[in-house]
């Protein structure tokens, strides 16, 4: 892509990379362009997971004119202009930095979403949709290319070798199966149980769903809300300085959690 690059291009573009009005009625993120700039052209776009002081702190040192998150400042609730948020605010507009968020769109996206690129690294093939969320399934399923213990599925989705949240190995020694989810997705653990699936990886644990994994024979991963939803992120930069001919950096912010 050549000439002028401003947000309404940029809109434009990631609007047709990641299908996002097709989540319009069940996505409470407002994905999209949530803070615009002043109008003036964009060089370098950085990416990170998360919408927070210190990522916009990063982008503004790395010179960057947009940030592209999966984890935006507004979730379909109006917010006052006060408190942190208010500084997250006037944060972005003193350096005129435009914020660009995608939910739900970017889990789900069969090439780019996080969920693709954990199957891809699990070695699911043929992956088919699982989880119905809201009358979705944002998730994949499928049989694994070669056999994994859980120790071996560990590996292939920590991110720089940093440890899970949570390893619950309770069914087979060798998984055959697989099904993931990234993020808040503990509960989808029972779809799981249900479908017979060997191995569930998601973000993060919950209380509730330990005995049910447990009596269900069922093992779970979970990798970490963060960990498991850099993935789409890095793909989706990695996709937009190839088409956009731009220059992009990943801002890495774990919370361990």
């Amino acid at each position: 892509m050549t000439g002028r690059i401003n947000t309404r291009v940029l809109d434009n573009f990631f609007k047709s990379l990641l299908d996002i009005g097709e989540f319009g009625a069940i996505d409470s993120s407002m994905n999209g362009i949530q803070v615009d700039n002043d109008g003036s052209p964009i060089d370098k776009i950085a990416f990170a997971v998360d919408a927070c002081l210190e990522s916009f702190k990063r982008c503004a040192a790395a010179g960057a004119g947009m940030l592209f998150v999966h984890h935006g400042l507004f979730w379909g609730s109006p917010l006052a202009l006060a408190g942190p948020h208010r500084g997250r605010l006037k944060y972005l507009m003193d350096h005129n930095i435009a914020l660009y968020a995608v939910h739900l769109p970017l889990d789900q996206h069969p090439r780019l979403g996080n969920n693709a690129a954990l199957a891809e690294l699990l070695g699911i093939e043929d992956p088919q949709p699982f989880g119905v969320y809201h009358g979705k399934k944002i998730g994949y399923k499928g049989r694994l290319k070669d056999p994994l213990t859980v120790d071996d599925a560990v590996k292939a989705v920590s991110y720089l070798d940093r440890p899970p949240l949570g390893v619950y190995p309770f069914g087979k020694q060798l998984n055959e199966t697989c099904a993931v989810i990234s993020g808040g997705a503990a509960g989808e653990a029972l779809q799981a149980i249900e479908e017979g699936v060997d191995l569930y990886v998601t973000g993060e644990a919950k209380h509730t769903v330990y005995h049910e994994a447990l009596e269900g024979r069922l093992n779970m991963i979970a990798g970490g809300h963060y960990s498991t939803e850099i993935w789409g992120v890095r793909r989706v930069m990695e996709e937009s300085a190839v088409q956009l001919n731009m220059t992009t950096e990943f801002l890495d912010i774990p919370t361990g959690l």
